[in-house]
């Protein structure tokens, strides 16, 4: 089984209505067998669906019963036919050699304004990357600077963080809803998507190029670097999407920049392999990060976890191989207030703050450490 398509009738084109700043609709469609179903269409690149309309949908996830939330994916509309769409600025294509490849005007190809910046640029000039592997970290670590950057004292100049997503999960940025309500909150300065992943505010053909765009075409302070929502994991040693969390690490030391691995912590997932320390974050580090990142790993109220998580680091040699931070682990109540403002649940293989503060205190550990980089221009070790 490697490809599914079924087609459907849509019979509801409005009553599914994603996030306002989303760039997606979600629709009711008739199968041909009567049942009904959800379908996700990408207004990034098409027009909206209609009442009526007949559709060619991309089943295959649910067949095999994949964590897609239960909806198919549209890729074409069969009747009424779309008119030809004019073809926009820029000849870097997207999602090569298949049927939906698309053209976008990468940031650094040289019709773009933003070329001759990039042409001349070598340097992240020192730039803190919060860098991680799922895509629920996103809204925390924002939540968490912006309370950091609220706590400041007067004339502290305003945190602009910049957000770069890979194409080791979704690749259209219109799937993210973190992604859309941080844009519709105005708490980023931009969006970037490189290599096959689209739809940011700034394209880039590879994360070099994108990380350079964040810093001196978005003028970001602060870059965080995730995938799209959709992590893939083999239960191997090495076969899970993460594992790019190393190379990042080495295109951000390549750059001059400071790079921040955001550790997956938890000790409510059931799985043994991402108690503590997450061994997708642990093989990262260890294996695929050629230089040295800041680690930042929370001091937990239970010494037992500690424990676990000094085992994990000298396991695998972590703080040989890099700069282990062990930082003050927020009260379960502070993050919840920096999380309030952000309207919406934030939720980690479906649990929340109160099911696994272990996981937000691993992503806001790493945070307050990019801040500091930030405001100090130097990698301070906790008192």
């Amino acid at each position: 089984m490697g490809l599914m398509m079924k087609k459907g009738v849509v019979t509801d084109a409005d009553g599914h209505e994603a996030l306002p700043d989303a760039k997606i609709q979600i629709v009711e469609v008739r199968q041909p067998d009567g049942a009904t179903a959800r379908a996700i269409h990408d207004l990034s690149v098409f027009p909206r669906l209609a009442v009526g309309d007949t559709v060619l949908m991309n089943t295959t996830a649910e067949a095999l019963q994949l964590g897609t939330g239960g909806y198919h994916f549209i890729h074409a509309v069969l009747e009424p036919s779309m008119d030809a769409a004019e073809p926009g600025p820029g000849h870097i294509m997207k999602l090569r050699y298949t049927s939906l490849q698309r053209a976008v005007l990468a940031a650094e190809e040289p019709d773009s304004p933003h070329h001759e910046t990039l042409a001349g640029r070598r340097t992240l000039e020192g730039m803190p990357v919060l860098l991680g592997e799922l895509h629920s970290m996103l809204p925390v670590a924002v939540c968490w600077l912006r309370h950091l950057a609220n706590q400041a004292q007067p004339g502290t100049k305003e945190l602009r963080i910049a957000y770069i997503m890979t194409d080791g999960g979704a690749l259209p940025l219109s799937i993210s809803l973190h992604a859309a309500r941080l844009c519709g909150l105005g708490w980023l300065a931009g969006t970037i998507t490189y290599g096959h992943a689209y739809g940011g505010d700034l394209e880039a053909v590879n994360k070099y190029t994108a990380l350079l765009a964040a810093r001196h075409v978005l003028q970001a302070d602060i870059a965080i670097v995730i995938m799209g929502p959709g992590i893939v994991g083999t239960d191997t040693v090495y076969g899970y999407s993460g594992m790019e969390v190393g190379e990042l690490i080495n295109a951000v030391h390549a750059l001059g920049g400071t790079p921040v691995a955001i550790p997956r912590i938890s000790f409510a997932d059931p799985r043994e392999q991402h108690r503590g320390i997450s061994r997708h974050t642990l093989t990262a580090l260890a294996v695929a990060a050629l230089a040295p990142c800041s680690l930042p790993l929370p001091l937990l109220r239970d010494p037992g976890k500690i424990m676990l998580l000094k085992r994990q680091m000298q396991q695998y040699e972590l703080d040989r191989l890099h700069r282990v931070r062990w930082t003050e682990a927020p009260s379960v109540d502070e993050l919840d207030a920096a999380l309030e403002l952000y309207g919406r649940p934030v939720t980690s293989m479906g649990r929340g703050l109160r099911e696994d503060p272990s996981f937000f205190a691993g992503v806001c550990g790493a945070a307050s450490v990019a801040y500091r980089q930030c405001l100090y221009g130097q990698d301070r070790q906790d008192e």
